[in-house]
């Protein structure tokens, strides 16, 4: 397989961090309530994130130059963008590097390959092709393993260290396919620049994640955010737990939303909902805000890249997270409800 390490797990230990998009990127999870808490602590902390996939994911194809002229065998045999590969002739395939030896071993004899596609089980038959150039045999098939950024938390359950970020799920940059998780993490970052959002040219928080300070493990990344466990209390001491809301309990008008956009500081500032959308017309845009602070609006234009899982409350109470930017005007993006995201932890 011609494999570029997109994304790869040795790739995936950077420093300089790049942001999760607002337009979007399971493990069992582990004994926690059964039920919805009463009262979670609205957090606003951006982390470092960094997911490894379940498989493989198939992200793209290019030619492989043979010494008989260029071969297609990853389009040929069937795979589609977007499909994970999970086992070469039973054997599962986890990242970029055990593809590769796979391939190796098996050179150019024929071969099964296992994949999910929609939810669904496929299986392809496929004979890779020795490279001219390297003479490593391939499948003409671009994959990711692993992905990583900046993020922010949106909630912690003080009982079950229970946490939830972003509103929305982490999906692959190619395919904007959901990225099936194997396990991650969430580390110690800084914000340490602003590119301000402008109509038509959303902005992002930049910054930086330290990769030996793990403060929590990932279970599950869902369309209403990306859940996990904090391995201690560093992110929420001297935090304290407030009601969550019911859909019933919010209404239009003032709001605030809790958000670092410089350092580690976590400041709130003022917003208002504008609408309420009704249940069932989008699961996870629940919400449309506007940013009326001034302080806000000028650092960063409004609501940029970065900000999303920003948790918004209302009247003492957590009702929601940012999880999008419009485009053609960054003052105003969407949100999901806090009982929304919570059915998803």
């Amino acid at each position: 397989m011609k494999v570029e390490q997109k994304g790869g797990r040795r790739q995936a230990a950077l420093l300089a961090a790049v942001v999760f998009m607002l337009s979007a990127w399971g493990l069992a999870a582990p004994a926690r309530a059964a039920e919805i808490p009463e009262t979670v602590i609205p957090m606003g902390r951006t982390v470092g994130i960094k997911l490894f996939s379940d498989g493989v994911m198939v992200v793209g194809f290019s030619a492989v130059d043979a010494s008989d002229g260029a071969h297609t065998p990853a389009q040929d045999c069937g795979l589609k963008e977007g499909d994970i590969i999970t086992h070469i002739n039973r054997e599962e395939v986890d990242s970029i590097e055990e593809v590769q030896s796979v391939l190796q071993e098996v050179a150019g004899q024929s071969m099964s390959i296992r994949a999910l596609r929609d939810d669904k089980t496929i299986q392809l038959t496929a004979q890779a092709v020795q490279c001219s150039s390297d003479g490593q045999y391939k499948l003409g098939a671009w994959i990711r393993d692993s992905m990583a950024g900046i993020g922010t938390l949106t909630f912690c359950d003080p009982d079950s260290g229970v946490f939830g970020a972003l509103g929305h799920g982490i999906n692959d940059v190619d395919t904007s396919r959901l990225m099936p998780l194997q396990s991650g993490s969430i580390l110690y970052s800084e914000v340490t620049n602003i590119q301000k959002g402008e109509k038509g040219a959303p902005g992002q928080l930049q910054g930086a994640f330290q990769i030996d300070r793990d403060l929590g493990e990932l279970y599950a990344n869902t369309d209403r955010g990306v859940f996990g466990t904090l391995a201690g209390e560093e992110l929420t001491q001297g935090l304290e737990a407030v009601p969550v809301a019911t859909r019933s309990q919010v209404h239009t008008g003032a709001a605030t939303i809790r958000s670092n956009i410089a350092g580690d500081q976590v400041q709130d500032y003022d917003v208002e909902i504008v609408r309420i959308y009704p249940e069932g017309e989008n699961d996870t845009r629940n919400l449309m805000l506007k940013v009326t602070d001034p302080e806000l609006l000028e650092a960063t234009g409004g609501i940029v890249q970065g900000m999303s899982g920003s948790p918004i409350l209302q009247d003492g109470r957590l009702v929601g997270a940012v999880t999008h930017v419009l485009v053609n005007d960054p003052t105003q993006g969407y949100g999901i409800l806090i009982e929304t995201m919570l059915e998803g932890a």
